[in-house]
């Protein structure tokens, strides 16, 4: 699971998400990507669920990158605890995610197959995702 190795606070505020991605919203490593159209935390064990889909589909043929990571601590009251006494302990960690993040990016294998090992991993996620080619994306950036 993943989960940062030093943290600087231990608990964090929940924040908003307002707007859409203005970083990591570009394919830099693989030649397909699979793009948010939501806005949503997204869990260590959701991240992991889709990274497994993934490496079994393509079968450990071509290479995953993973471009989003859980730093954010989600802590939680005990089921039936009274009101005050604290904010709650840390169960879980997340990774804030904006329309147009590139979650998952994919190169060495073909489109086909990349295509239908992102769908697979998009199922996992709990978001609207969208298959994207590098490609596609250097034409559209110019136009």
């Amino acid at each position: 699971m993943l989960s940062p190795k030093r943290i600087k606070h231990r608990k964090v505020q929940r924040g908003t998400m307002p707007g859409n991605a203005t970083r990591g919203n570009v394919v830099a490593f693989g030649d397909f990507a699979l793009v948010a159209m939501d806005r949503m935390w997204i869990t260590n064990r959701q991240i992991e669920a889709a990274r497994v889909a993934l490496n079994r589909k393509i079968k450990r043929g071509g290479k995953v990158w993973i471009r989003i990571f859980p730093d954010k601590p989600y802590s939680k009251k005990p089921a039936e605890t009274r009101m005050g006494k604290g904010k709650g302990a840390p169960e879980y960690w997340v990774a804030v995610v904006k329309p147009g993040t590139i979650m998952f990016e994919l190169g060495g294998v073909e489109k086909n197959l990349a295509e239908e090992a992102m769908h697979l991993a998009g199922s996992k996620l709990p978001i609207k995702t969208r298959f994207v080619v590098r490609a596609d994306m250097e034409l559209g950036g110019q136009a």
